[in-house]
């Protein structure tokens, strides 16, 4: 059995979150029991026992056959409960809406997460309206602006062996060519995702360091076709100033005793 900073880990409740996390990463594709059960290793029986306990607490749903299975709406609930709780974000927020009303551009802010990053929030452009929200989902750290931003604050000792997985034609697979863009992103002072991870989309991303290492990044995202020299230098202008009293009003809230989390 694992152990957590010296802590037996309770085998039941890595079993329940683990099932969360494969329901959750499959999205719109609904899973049959025995799926599940292969997937984790666990018993069939035991599968189906931890299943219905999740049903009835709505952690999980199923169809009205009662053979395939989702996750449940008390997942959101609870996500939509750390969004409102979260002093970072709480922080972020505004300075999302001042920058989207100034560059007229979708605006995002998200936080590392093992070798992803999760978007925590996004102020969409009137110009380039995304069909689905980014807001709760992750996306690998090596293909967008806010992960590139994330991991050139840490070593490069720290970035796994490739080969890395390819959202686009343009995204980084091998580790060395990932190292010379982040090594390029510190000297700026910000990074850039030129149709890495979506095609016709180019990103600038900023990290935010009022933690060391940051944990949380903002990035502008602008349409190839309005993306001229001169917009590209007002984002990074306006970005910047924008990082700058981010920071400031987060080094301020924590003087002030807002928790800190880890």
């Amino acid at each position: 059995m694992s152990e957590t900073g010296g802590v037996r880990e309770v085998k039941s409740a890595a079993r329940t979150v683990e099932l969360l996390e494969l329901l959750a990463a499959r999205g719109d594709r609904p899973a049959r029991l025995q799926e599940l059960a292969d997937e984790l290793g666990v018993p069939r029986s035991s599968m189906y026992a931890l299943l219905q306990t999740l049903i009835s607490r709505g952690w999980v749903r199923t169809d009205v056959t009662g053979s395939l299975y989702g996750i449940g709406i008390h997942a959101l609930l609870t996500g939509t409960s750390y969004l409102d709780s979260d002093p970072r974000v709480r922080v972020v927020r505004p300075y999302l809406d001042e920058a989207s009303a100034s560059l007229g551009e979708t605006i995002h802010m998200g936080r590392l997460d093992g070798r992803g990053v999760a978007y925590l929030a996004t102020r969409e452009s009137h110009e380039y309206l995304r069909t689905i929200s980014r807001v709760g989902r992750r996306l690998p750290a090596h293909v967008g602006a806010l992960g590139k931003a994330l991991l050139a604050e840490r070593d490069d000792a720290e970035l796994p062996e490739g080969p890395y997985e390819a959202l686009t034609p343009n995204s980084h697979t091998g580790r060395e060519s990932l190292a010379a863009d982040l090594a390029r992103v510190r000297e700026r002072g910000y990074s850039v995702d030129r149709e890495e991870g979506v095609l016709g989309i180019v990103g600038f991303g900023f990290a935010l360091r009022y933690d060391s290492p940051a944990q949380d990044a903002i990035s502008c995202s602008v349409p190839v076709a309005r993306l001229t020299p001169e917009h590209e230098e007002r984002i990074v202008a306006v970005m910047r100033e924008i990082r700058a009293r981010i920071e400031a009003t987060a080094t301020a809230h924590a003087a002030g005793g807002a928790p800190q989390w880890r």
